[in-house]
């Protein structure tokens, strides 16, 4: 019987059985094994295979096929397993204490095999066959496989033709394998359980409104992370530079949503170090040009990262505790999955010109019992991102924005986006702990998604844009500097006298009132550097007869440019669906500006003087108009 063309293409000197191959793997042997979908599955069988193989130490990062001899008592006698990352299927093996994890950052394991920290004897990986110049492609595993292969004393290596060839730096030539095995099989494939819950469907919606046209995507390990990206599907030339390529993305590339051509790194080409996915996936990438493999110590390395303009990291977690502290890879004392690459390209991500990072989890877990924003961390949970690192969390209750802000804003931004049904709770113990002020309201123990269609953009005469949204608990501190740096004359045509103080307890009055029904608050913010400022307010409050009393204030750069007249009719629109027949207002009589936005909107106000001072305005809504926008 023939050889295949592929396998007699291979030089004989080096091509053994796999017996001889696996010969000199000897007791107390160190033994790196490829990554995840890219492991030599025939090898693994094989060492395991032999009785004669013992006290052999395996350094893995992603691991399948040990899974299939992990619960062997005579496989934990025979092998120590270490592994950087915790696979879902070697979940219960590691709660089990039948491996050993090694929390290291994803960036500065290369360097440890380089450094003889972590010294190899033997590298067993897969590779394609060689072309006509020698060189083997690592295909769907680059990551810390090329380092791996550069520093063992020996490489064996299965010669798959399944296996695609990958651009970028995952070529290997034959002069640094010391052993090849020709052996066809299919590659491991990874299956995301599609995650299509309304949960899922509201965190992909915000991350959806963060995430901007052009940036450049990161996309931690996870079914979250990769279920939120169909959210992105109206996005335009997204760019990619990530560690992992899983089917979740073929859409994507399919519909041209990522095209990398507004990359500062690599432009047009998707920078990744694996490739996990279906049969599909593998022969997309094979031997195209627009996926460029590179190493882990290159694709997680935070300065390389932030050689991306705009790169926006997404990644998840297992619990926030209300300073911003992220734990990811342990529930409580047992270890889950891995530290990975998340702070790396966390802190690449903020060092990137325009780019930011967003954790994203579900509010609860354990079927909604239990809260994954949390006062403190669980017992024996590992800090794997500091609060310092932290920019954008986001559950399906909305997110909240870290970056730059105190403790006291971040237990309100955390608490805002807990499940409702545990606000309380968090707000209560973060009072004990000192955080906030003893007099600080909870967020509303009701679900306000509703107020997503209350978001709005205006374009204003300068040609600026201003964001409209509901005013939260959240906005303390904006809404204090707004008060603040507005002129005592606005100041005063607002409250009819010289109010000076906007303290914290002036706040909480204003927060008590606030319902989004009966009493309803918007705010205008415009972009100012990396961040948005308050620059308008507009409110109404409940009157009497069906009426709520609405008022205004404008800062004072802002004033003319439309934005007064525009808050006015949304607020209309909400108060309308709230049941409300119409505005009153009380306006100084030099307060011309105002009384123009009115007698505007409302031609046939009804005007009378007001005994206190001011005009009397009376404004009914036209019930043959549609106010909707």
């Amino acid at each position: 019987m023939s050889l295949p063309e592929w396998q007699m293409k291979l030089p004989e000197d080096k091509t053994v059985t796999t017996q001889a191959a696996l010969a000199p793997i000897t007791n107390g042997c160190r033994v790196f094994l490829g990554t995840a979908c890219g492991e030599p599955q025939h090898l693994i069988h094989a060492m395991v295979s032999d009785s004669a193989n013992q006290d052999i130490m395996i350094y893995q990062m992603l691991s399948h096929t040990l899974a299939h001899y992990i619960d062997d008592p005579g496989f934990v006698e025979r092998f120590f397993v270490k592994l950087f990352f915790i696979s879902e299927p070697m979940r219960k093996a590691a709660f089990e204490g039948k491996i050993d994890y090694l929390p290291t950052y994803l960036s500065q394991i290369p360097k440890l095999f380089a450094s003889q920290r972590i010294g190899l004897d033997v590298a067993m990986i897969q590779v394609s066959p060689p072309d006509q110049f020698g060189y083997c492609s690592l295909g769907v595993s680059v990551d810390i496989t090329r380092s791996a292969v550069e520093n063992a004393e020996l490489v064996i290596a299965q010669v798959n033709p399944c296996m695609p060839r990958a651009w970028g730096d995952s070529l290997v030539h034959l002069d640094t394998i010391d052993y090849l095995v020709p052996h066809e099989e299919p590659l491991v494939t990874y299956h995301i359980n599609h995650l299509g819950d309304h949960i899922t469907r509201r965190i992909g919606h915000f991350i959806s409104q963060l995430v901007r046209d052009g940036d450049t995507l990161q996309i931690g390990f996870g079914m979250l992370p990769n279920a939120i990206l169909r959210h992105l599907v109206e996005k335009k030339d997204l760019g990619l530079h990530t560690q992992l390529i899983t089917d979740a993305m073929l859409p994507l590339f399919e519909q041209k949503v990522i095209t990398n051509k507004l990359k500062t790194l690599l432009p047009r080409r998707v920078v990744a170090s694996l490739c996990m996915g279906t049969e599909k996936l593998y022969r997309f990438i094979d031997d195209n040009p627009f996926f460029n493999f590179q190493s882990s110590e290159f694709v997680s390395d935070p300065l390389v990262i932030a050689r991306n303009d705009n790169l926006v990291s997404i990644s998840s977690a297992l619990e926030v505790d209300l300073t911003g502290q992220i734990c990811s890879d342990s529930l409580g004392y047992r270890f889950y999955s891995g530290i990975g690459d998340q702070v790396d390209f966390l802190r690449g991500a903020a060092m990137s010109k325009g780019g930011f990072s967003i954790i994203a989890l579900p509010s609860t877990a354990q079927n909604g019992e239990v809260s994954r924003i949390v006062s403190h961390l669980s017992e024996g949970a590992g800090v794997a991102t500091t609060r310092g690192d932290v920019n954008f969390v986001v559950t399906e209750y909305g997110y909240a924005e870290l970056q730059g802000k105190g403790i006291y804003q971040r237990v309100i931004e955390l608490a805002q986006i807990a499940h409702p049904k545990f606000r309380a709770q968090l707000i209560d113990a973060a009072k004990k702990q000192h955080y906030i002020f003893a007099d600080q309201l909870p967020p509303l123990e009701k679900d306000l998604i509703f107020l997503e269609k209350y978001n709005w953009r205006v374009n204003l005469k300068s040609g600026k844009t201003a964001l409209i949204r509901p005013l939260y608990p959240s906005d303390e501190f904006e809404y204090r500097n707004f008060f603040y740096s507005l002129k005592e004359e606005t100041i005063y045509r607002r409250f009819f006298y010289k109010m000076r103080l906007f303290s914290h307890e002036v706040v909480q009055q204003h927060w008590a009132e606030v319902d989004y029904h009966d009493n309803m608050s918007l705010i205008g913010r415009i972009q100012k550097g990396g961040h948005y400022e308050v620059m308008a307010i507009g409110s109404y409050a409940e009157d009497k007869d069906g009426f709520a009393e609405v008022a205004f204030v404008v800062h004072d750069d802002f004033q003319s440019q439309g934005i007064a007249s525009r808050m006015l009719q949304f607020l209309e629109q909400i108060a309308r669906e709230n049941n409300f027949v119409g505005f009153v207002a009380t306006v100084l009589d030099e307060n011309k500006s105002m009384l123009n936005v009115f007698q505007k909107r409302y031609p046939h106000a009804e005007l009378t003087p007001n005994p206190s001072g001011g005009i009397f305005i009376s404004m009914p809504f036209d019930p043959s108009s549609d106010v909707k926008t």
